[in-house]
């Protein structure tokens, strides 16, 4: 064999040899392989058969997912009857409420005989514009001029009476609207049949005036003594 010259070209010079993986890797990978394999056997191996398993242990599940379903149902009506409940106690407590018609006035002028004739309402002295509110839930069944009452509202109760208020400046709800006790109705005036800035509210029951004072008392509003009844609040849905 001929000795290679220094002087002749290398064809190998400048190329890299791809270093051969170490055995090591190769056992690592295929003992990687077979263990993965084997777990999966063995995971398959280790999942019941269908056939394998005891009809009474099925039933047991069955019942199980009906019961858990039934718990379920019960809680979601259990949830709709206590927020059907707080409501009906809401509203049966707003229709309850009675009232001041205002704040800072003046009694005058009560209920009964005036120079021989029966004055139906009470007098309550207070600067014109002041706003005043319904003593009583209920619905509006007059808002505008009323005659000798001048500009006046009207509230039914859901117990048939009626409130009448009368001399107002302004009102400020329409015929048809429903109110809550504490709403606005209007402004205090001196429109009409009035000596004064006032406010002139009347009781009604079938038709027949009654005495405020007395009727309000009973509900727990001294209109004299400017004390209202605070009602508990009811607990938010």
């Amino acid at each position: 064999m001929r000795q290679r010259l220094s002087s002749e070209p290398d064809k190998y010079r400048g190329r890299r040899r791809v270093p051969t993986p170490p055995r090591s890797r190769y056992a690592a990978v295929v003992t990687t392989a077979f263990v993965g394999a084997g777990l999966v056997a063995l995971g398959a191996n280790a999942l019941p058969d269908a056939k394998s398993v005891s009809p009474s242990v099925l039933d047991e599940l069955k019942q199980a997912s009906i019961t858990s379903q039934d718990v379920a149902a019960r809680g979601d009506s259990a949830d709709r009857a206590t927020r059907d409940s707080r409501a009906e106690t809401k509203a049966s407590t707003e229709q309850d409420v009675w009232l001041l018609p205002l704040h800072g006035y003046d009694f005058k002028s009560p209920y009964g005989m005036h120079w021989g004739k029966l004055h139906t309402g009470i007098d309550l002295v207070a600067p014109e514009g002041t706003p005043y509110t319904a003593v009583h839930g209920g619905t509006v069944t007059k808002a505008g001029w009323f005659g000798g009452y001048g500009y006046a509202v009207i509230v039914q109760h859901p117990d048939g009476s009626e409130a009448i208020y009368g001399h107002s400046s302004a009102v400020s709800v329409k015929e048809g609207q429903q109110v809550k006790a504490g709403d606005q109705l209007g402004l205090v005036g001196n429109t009409g049949h009035a000596y004064g800035s006032h406010l002139h509210l009347e009781i009604h029951v079938n038709g027949k005036p009654q005495d405020p004072v007395s009727w309000l008392m009973d509900r727990g509003v001294d209109i004299k003594l400017e004390i209202e009844a605070i009602y508990n609040e009811v607990a938010a849905p």
